[in-house]
């Protein structure tokens, strides 16, 4: 369980020191087995490593040298290497638990104290008697640390892979509700605070762990409606594509995105484009249809009047309708 802060460096980023002895201790005695078990389960198995509590973090580091190290295990793909780390250690550093959040899934049950607190293990452990008043003194010193200061640090240990929040108690409410399960592979906020509640050390139990967890599978399951393909087929914007060009426009802008317009700028463009005079083209434009009119305007008092010896207009007598075409 000793850390060694700042000792173990593995890929590129820090692990717990004490939990990694272990892991490669399992693997060095069981890699043999496990080939001989893959190749004779065929390539369409998986290989899953699971753990609660510090067995969880022993199963993360364990997945990690796997995925690492696969051509020991008959070259098995990566999307068929999984880990699921049940009320998880704190025993890798942000980047690493970022990178391998495509293999392993934690599941913290409410405010389970273990995948939040930074204190050494080996501290929480041997001191499991007074273990509230051990989690009292590091809420207070995490109250007062700043949130910038915790992400500078890279040595500073998280709780690994794609976080699985069971939530079955709300703020200011008397009694367990229907447990909603929240996903997401957070980078800021990754479980950073300790909560104090009547539950924080019951909920890093195993058994109520599976309790919760088996009642918000069900409740999934009944919320899960067979979907059927509409008759007619379309797609429907929430935005038209001028409100998500504005909107765009304004996020790039306030971004500071080199070279980005303004979307007031681009507004005043648009006005003067369109109160700008008529250009040439479209004052010819206008005058040959003028002109055009005329010339029919013509050929038609040509067809109905002629003109006597005095020059006066007189119908022509013998108009006939069949003559008579307006164009």
């Amino acid at each position: 369980m000793d850390n060694k802060l700042g000792m173990q460096m593995f890929d590129g980023g820090y692990v717990h020191h004490g939990l990694l002895k272990a892991a490669q201790f399992i693997l060095e005695r069981e890699t043999d087995t496990l080939r001989e078990l893959l190749e004779k389960s065929g390539p369409d198995y998986k290989l899953i490593f699971a753990g609660h509590s510090l067995g969880s973090g022993i199963a993360a580091l364990v997945t990690v040298l796997v995925v690492n190290n696969r051509k020991m295990f008959g070259n098995i793909p990566r999307s068929q290497i999984r880990c699921y780390a049940l009320a998880p250690a704190r025993c890798m550093s942000l980047n690493l638990a970022v990178k391998y959040a495509d293999v392993i899934n934690s599941v913290v049950l409410q405010d389970d104290f273990l995948p939040r607190t930074p204190t050494p293990l080996e501290y929480i452990f041997g001191s499991i008697f007074c273990l509230p008043c051990l989690l009292f003194i590091m809420c207070l010193r995490d109250t007062f640390k700043q949130d910038r200061r915790k992400f500078k640090d890279p040595r500073r240990l998280y709780a690994p892979g794609r976080m699985y929040h069971i939530v079955e108690r709300k703020f200011c409410r008397c009694g367990r509700f229907p447990p909603e399960v929240r996903t997401a592979i957070p980078v800021e906020g990754r479980f950073e605070h300790i909560v104090l509640s009547c539950s924080t050390t019951s909920d890093h139990a195993l058994a109520w762990i599976e309790r919760e967890s088996e009642k918000a599978l069900e409740l999934m399951r009944e919320k899960e409606k067979p979907t059927t393909p509409p008759v007619q087929q379309k797609m429907e914007r929430l935005q038209s594509f001028e409100e998500e060009h504005k909107d765009a426009l304004q996020r790039a802008k306030t971004l500071d995105v080199p070279h980005a317009v303004d979307l007031s700028e681009v507004e005043i463009q648009e006005e003067g484009a369109n109160s700008t005079p008529p250009s040439d083209t479209h004052s010819e434009t206008t005058s040959e249809a003028k002109s055009a009119g005329r010339t029919s305007w013509d050929e038609l008092m040509d067809k109905l009047f002629t003109r006597d010896k005095g020059g006066k207009l007189v119908v022509k007598k013998d108009i006939k309708e069949r003559d008579i075409v307006i164009e």
